[in-house]
């Protein structure tokens, strides 16, 4: 049996950033992956937004690693060459009555450390983006996009760099608490077996959290909270995007509404949606098409029919469920367990990617308190 410092459970945008951030330390690091490559299932199937941090609760893990990580992660992709386009976004209110709602966001961020937000008038939103229709906007002009693939092959190539191995096509088959660490026992795709003895493990396992955290032995399960999960469909957009920055209505409940956000190519795509399911399934329904329109003529009244196409869906892994109030990051460490340098990553959604370098920092912290 091998022994090793540190082994990352997961190669999404969030186990990549702390592999990242524990080989830079000097650690010696493992990724276990299932898939075949990186980034294959939440980390791709997002807005691929950077946002800047406007609706999370002042003080929660949300709200400050969104923060950090935006300003780190427009650091990283300007020295390393990411692409990347501070875009900026405009939160419409569709009629007078939401005019409140975005004061009350403009208020929400203020505490949470963005001060750049600027309230405009119907008319100076739409000489902004002359295809909006609204009764007022809030601008945030830190929003912006990245391009979530390179982001991530970057992040593994300096983890690289710096020693990281990776195991693709290999998962934990099972964990035990030992007096050295955790024994982490994997399984390839092919059956063979092989056990790894890790001074430190990270469950950045995703949708997958909850089940890995449940396979450590001697792990209680009452610490590991309930998962629900939220459907996110897009839809695309052909040719180029009418506007030139994010267009976001006011939030709803379990998401921030059907948007519009565009990739570096210019292309258009609407979403996500909140759609409440009980197992992981990405097909998008056409149907759902009529909701999209419905949303979108709110603000972009000049959408025609026939426009949408079905694009992709992702899935939130949410600690919160229908009707109740949104649950914060959950990143439980050695202070919460009192079982030695694990750390699990629960409830990982937006802003996940956003708040990526952050969260590696903050797991780093953890492990290894100075």
């Amino acid at each position: 049996m091998q022994a090793i410092d540190c082994v990352v459970a997961g190669a999404g945008v969030v186990g990549l950033a702390v592999a990242r951030a524990l080989a830079l330390s000097g650690r010696e690091v493992v990724v276990i992956e299932q898939a075949d490559a990186i980034g294959t299932v939440t980390s791709s199937r997002n807005s691929e937004v950077i946002h800047a941090g406007l609706h999370y609760a002042p003080g929660s893990l949300k709200a400050r690693l969104c923060v950090e990580g935006r300003g780190l992660l427009y650091a990283y992709c300007a020295e390393h060459g990411v692409a990347h386009a501070r875009t900026g976004k405009l939160i419409v209110a569709s009629e007078p009555g939401q005019m409140d709602g975005l004061r009350t966001i403009q208020a929400n961020a203020h505490r949470c450390g963005v001060e750049d937000l600027e309230l405009l008038t119907r008319g100076e939103a739409e000489s902004l983006e002359p295809a909006l229709t609204c009764a007022g906007a809030l601008l945030s002009p830190s929003t912006g996009i990245v391009d979530s693939h390179a982001l991530m092959l970057s992040l593994r190539g300096d983890a690289e760099a710096a020693g990281t191995a990776f195991a693709f096509l290999t998962c934990v088959a099972g964990a035990a608490i030992d007096a050295d660490g955790i024994r982490v026992d994997t399984r390839d795709a092919d059956g063979e077996t092989f056990a790894l003895e890790a001074r430190a493990f990270v469950n950045a396992a995703g949708l997958d959290a909850q089940a890995m955290a449940g396979r450590i032995e001697g792990f209680p399960q009452s610490l590991i909270p309930r998962q629900w999960l939220a459907r996110g469909n897009y839809f695309a957009l052909p040719g180029r995007s009418p506007f030139s920055r994010l267009i976001y209505p006011v939030p709803v409940e379990g998401g921030l509404g059907v948007h519009l956000t565009h990739d570096l190519s210019g292309s258009a795509r609407f979403g996500p949606d909140v759609e409440w399911i009980d197992h992981v399934d990405y097909t998008v329904d056409p149907g759902r098409s009529a909701v999209f329109y419905e949303a979108i003529r709110r603000y972009w009244p000049d959408l025609g029919d026939g426009a949408l196409q079905p694009a992709y869906a992702g899935i939130r892994p949410k600690l919160s469920g229908p009707g109740q109030p949104a649950a914060d990051f959950m990143i439980q460490g050695p202070g919460d367990h009192g079982l030695g340098r694990i750390v699990n990553l629960f409830g990982i959604e937006s802003p996940g990617l956003t708040a990526s370098l952050a969260i590696a920092d903050h797991v780093v912290a953890l492990l290894y308190p100075e």
